[in-house]
């Protein structure tokens, strides 16, 4: 299990005002993977190309593996959700472009080496993994969706340790006992304005610069990406979603969708049959994990 240890990094919890690339410190993976009728993490995903749209540019992935016995495994996951921006003929193709590298880039150095029997003494740690990922991911837009752009938000999950890799105003939502917070920045002008305190979040609502973003995967190669590291809180949830969804219900509404008793998988066609029902002005995607007390 010492590649584990090297691999998942630190234990330190992330806040919005720490957003970065650093490194995290050793930490010990927990002892209990391999007791009996170990539980483990409930995923469900959802999407619609909405009511109004006559294209879909969002793309959404889940991979996710589990092991049990003597020699079980933590549970490991991928979760991602992009939304393609620069019309029909662009959009679609660097949002799938971005979410088929990034799943590449981490399969290959993180679920495959997890795998491996003896694996090799070079490792790198997760943030580092998830940060160079979302490079490649970058010049991948480029190289095969030349006049399109996308945003992206990836979740690598290892045992208890996630890392969350953020480009755009795809979001990632951490929500417990009822209460819902927002685990990314949006990279938008309209976010911009709010953090300078130019607008309220009541005027961010009706802004014609809401959806305008300054920094998307493909438009430059400089990106800039927010990697967010922490452990999971048992029962807790984590949810990944395009501005279909938090872009047309509010985020009460939504923990109370999440929070109402029901699987991840219910929730999610619910929260996506909901943004319809409220006029579906855009394609809605969502991804929502468990994690078992």
């Amino acid at each position: 299990m010492s590649f584990l240890k090297r691999l998942l990094g630190g234990k330190k919890d992330r806040s919005r005002a720490h957003l970065s690339t650093a490194p995290l410190d050793p930490r010990l993976i927990p002892s209990d993977f391999h007791r009996e009728e170990r539980l483990h993490i409930l995923v469900g995903s959802a999407h619609s190309a909405g009511k109004e749209r006559s294209h879909d540019d969002d793309s959404l992935l889940v991979i996710v593996g589990e092991a049990d016995g003597d020699q079980g495994l933590p549970d490991f996951g991928l979760f991602c959700v992009a939304d393609g921006l620069g019309g029909y003929d662009y959009g679609h193709i660097a949002s799938a472009v971005a979410v088929r590298t990034i799943a590449h880039r981490l399969t290959q150095a993180a679920f495959l080496r997890l795998l491996e029997i003896e694996p090799s003494e070079e490792i790198q740690l997760l943030d580092e993994l998830v940060g160079q990922a979302f490079e490649e991911a970058n010049q991948a837009v480029f190289k095969h969706a030349s006049g399109g752009a996308t945003t992206l938000t990836a979740a690598l999950m290892l045992g208890d340790q996630l890392v969350i890799g953020h480009v755009g105003d795809t979001r990632a939502y951490s929500i417990r006992d009822g209460v819902i917070k927002s685990l990314t920045i949006d990279h938008s002008v309209v976010q911009q304005l709010i953090d300078s305190g130019t607008l309220s979040e009541e005027e961010a609502l009706d802004s014609p610069h809401r959806g305008v973003l300054w920094n998307a995967m493909g438009r430059k190669e400089d990106i800039k990406v927010d990697i967010i590291s922490y452990s999971v809180i048992p029962g807790s949830w984590l949810l990944l979603c395009s501005d279909g969804l938090w872009g047309v219900i509010s985020e009460g509404e939504i923990s109370n969708i999440v929070s109402g008793g029901s699987g991840p998988q219910t929730a999610c066609d619910k929260l996506v049959r909901t943004a319809n029902e409220a006029g579906g002005p855009d394609n809605v995607t969502a991804i929502l994990i468990k994690f078992p007390l």
